[in-house]
């Protein structure tokens, strides 16, 4: 990669890698479609290909029903998915995740962790960086890292599933949703 033109690593990043970030970076004043859809532009991917698109990615975080809302209309839970739809609507190979729960309440990172989990086990690498360690212990390794060295790096013995975490969750609150 070191030797490619940096229109060819844009198109790989585009098309190849997710980006999920703590603080969302969705466009305020741009509807959850629309911003889902901005990838997708940069691909040339035509207008009616777009849309269906899009709409399918925010259909699968659970957010169909919030496609013509804006960011401040959502919850951040509801942001950072619509920023995880963002991220896979280029349909990528490996999803970079820089602290996706960091700006979240706790229900809303177990939402997020648990998507994440599910997307790993449909073969997307998910590469998530995290100083929170339960949040590690949703991975199945962890690579730990200080002043730009490896210092650690293990399989995860008792992994959290987030999934049965969210359940429980849900359960202990008689949440139904």
């Amino acid at each position: 990669m070191s030797q490619m033109e940096q229109n060819d690593l844009a198109a790989v990043r585009n098309k190849r890698i997710g980006f999920v970030f703590q603080a969302f970076n969705l466009l305020p004043r741009t509807s959850a479609a629309a911003n889902v859809e901005l990838p997708l532009i940069y691909a040339g991917v035509s207008a009616a290909e777009r849309v269906r698109r899009a709409r399918e990615a925010l259909e699968r975080v659970g957010l169909g029903e919030r496609l013509g809302h804006m960011p401040n209309q959502l919850s951040g839970g509801q942001q950072q998915r619509v920023a995880i739809a963002r991220a896979l609507v280029t349909e990528p190979s490996i999803v970079l995740a820089d602290e996706p729960t960091g700006n979240l309440d706790s229900r809303s990172g177990v939402e997020v962790m648990s998507f994440l989990q599910e997307l790993n086990t449909h073969g997307i690498t998910i590469v998530l960086v995290t100083h929170d360690l339960n949040v590690a212990r949703h991975a199945q390794r962890v690579v730990e890292i200080k002043d730009g060295r490896v210092v650690a790096d293990w399989v995860v013995e008792d992994r959290i599933d987030a999934a049965a975490e969210l359940e429980a969750f849900r359960r202990e609150n008689g949440d139904a949703s």
